[in-house]
């Protein structure tokens, strides 16, 4: 049995934000009722990766119900109220205030359903100034300055997935939680808010402290870490990459003596500590480099093992599909043809059997919906 059997989610959803969100509620065992405009979630469209079909879309909806529903209509208002009367959950992320304008506020949801819990997803939260401004996820990564400390000096960078739709995603996924407990404890449900930029501005602390506090936020930097040295990338005899983390000074010591084989490196007093050696980075990495270049990049990777040191290699996304970690796990598009993706990151000890699952196609379940709700 899965832990959230039982629950019925309704999601009024577009886009990544909330389509996550629902997703990990669906894979916890929810019922998870999605519903789209006449056109249809407009990220069925982003791409025809998934052998026709969206790669967006065939990520985040698997398992869930489809129905096409105008809920600013009379028949539609009525059909959606049907629904939330059994409903244990409601997100949505339309534009703020879209909801209630439309006649469902979280009042009057909560006078037909006091045990709803109401999750409402936007770009800059529910009020205030910026609560108007679009949100697309590239634009929240710059608002929030994300941008600012990605990428390289020479060219700050995007994030390369959509980092502040997924966190917003996950955030609003582990609210719900703690929301379903309150509810198990007062027997009442709740409305949570989360934003994508209150998520990034969340994972800005470090930076923001330094600007606040200190002598300023750190500068992009690349395959560095701009706070610790040695952490980065190092070229080997073969042109390839391998990145390597010193964590505290018994792994620097380590790492000079068993892999690279140098003394002389870790008896240097400019690298003595951590703070020294990130004062020295320029010339620190070039010593490194002098060693590194002389080996293939498997001869220092397995280096790196015997010392225990942390590494990894640069790879591609080509490369996931083959790495020793990577698992698995079969779904299907909406044409009923397989897909492999990523599986659950939550990996269960004693695993509940699968089922198979696939991508809804547009509205495919709002006749049952309807007959089901006497509609």
């Amino acid at each position: 049995m899965k832990p959230l059997e039982g629950l019925l989610v309704v999601s009024i959803e577009q886009a990544v934000a909330a389509p996550f969100c629902s997703a990990r509620l669906m894979q916890a065992g929810a019922r998870v009722i999605k519903i789209e405009r006449e056109e249809g979630d407009f990220a069925r469209g982003y791409d025809k990766a998934a052998k026709g079909e969206s790669s967006y879309f065939i990520w985040l909806n698997q398992g869930k119900e489809s129905i096409c529903l105008d809920f600013k209509s009379k028949d539609g208002a009525k059909l959606l109220w049907r629904i939330l009367k059994k409903a244990d959950v409601l997100i949505q992320n339309l534009s703020p205030g879209a909801l209630s304008r439309a006649g469902f506020s979280t009042e009057k949801l909560h006078e037909l359903n006091p045990r709803l819990i109401v999750c409402n997803i936007s770009g800059y939260g529910m009020e205030g100034e910026a609560s108007s401004k679009p949100a697309y996820d590239l634009l929240v990564q710059a608002e929030s300055g994300l941008v600012s400390v990605s990428g390289s000096c020479e060219s700050p960078g995007r994030i390369g997935v959509s980092i502040c739709d997924i966190g917003a995603g996950m955030t609003a996924y582990s609210g719900i939680l703690e929301a379903i407990l309150k509810r198990s404890i007062s027997g009442k449900g709740d409305e949570i808010s989360i934003s994508l930029f209150d998520v990034a501005a969340d994972w800005m602390a470090v930076p923001y402290i330094h600007v606040e506090y200190g002598q300023g936020a750190p500068k992009p930097a690349g395959l560095k870490h701009p706070s610790i040295a040695p952490y980065g990338a190092f070229e080997c005899s073969d042109n390839r990459l391998v990145l390597i983390s010193i964590q505290n000074e018994r792994e620097w010591e380590r790492f000079c003596k068993r892999a690279l084989k140098s003394d002389g490196l870790f008896e240097n007093p400019n690298y003595a500590s951590n703070n020294l050696r990130v004062s020295n980075r320029e010339k620190l990495e070039a010593d490194i480099t002098r060693i590194t270049s002389r080996l293939t990049s498997i001869e220092f990777q397995l280096r790196l093992k015997e010392a225990s040191i942390a590494y990894g290699a640069l790879n591609e996304p080509s490369d996931l599909r083959t790495h020793s970690a990577f698992r698995g796990a079969i779904y299907a598009n909406s044409d009923g043809q397989e897909i492999t993706l990523p599986a659950h990151p939550v990996n269960w000890s004693k695993p509940d059997k699968a089922k198979s699952m696939r991508t809804p196609k547009m509205g495919e379940h709002t006749n049952n919906i309807r007959q089901e709700c006497g509609a």
